[in-house]
């Protein structure tokens, strides 16, 4: 009697390959887990920002950083975790943005008054030594 055993074509590596991307694939249909740790950034950022009186010195980046995260926020009730994400990494960075807006027109204006000083001071010196060099 022969006894023949079905033995599949080519290598037993495609028999678990395919079960296993068809896996991967179910997978990556199913929804992606909430973005906590970039809204957690994003609403730390903002929180710095205002503490930086971004509101003041730079008011549109820091608006544009909460409306993004308004609009994160609405795509995560959604389950547009993926948009949401995106969304509320992009809002950490406008308030990021907002927060080196504000430092630099500080900065700025430090700089002016220094140089402002400086111009006085020099102005006392020439007065003082008779405008003698």
């Amino acid at each position: 009697m022969n006894i023949k055993f079905f033995r599949p074509h080519g290598s037993g590596l495609a028999w678990i390959i395919g079960p296993a991307g068809v896996l991967a694939l179910a997978a990556c249909a199913s929804t992606p887990p909430a973005p906590t740790a970039s809204f957690v950034a994003a609403s730390s950022s903002i929180g710095n920002a205002e503490k930086a009186d971004a509101g003041h010195y730079a008011a549109p980046e820091l608006s544009e950083a909460r409306e993004k995260l308004k609009t994160a926020e609405t795509e995560l009730a959604l389950k547009h975790m993926t948009t949401a994400e995106q969304l509320a990494q992009e809002s950490g960075v406008e308030a990021d943005l907002a927060t080196a807006r504000a430092a630099e027109v500080k900065a700025k204006a430090v700089n002016d008054e220094m140089k402002q000083s400086n111009q006085v001071l020099g102005e006392e010196l020439q007065r003082t030594s008779g405008g003698q060099p």
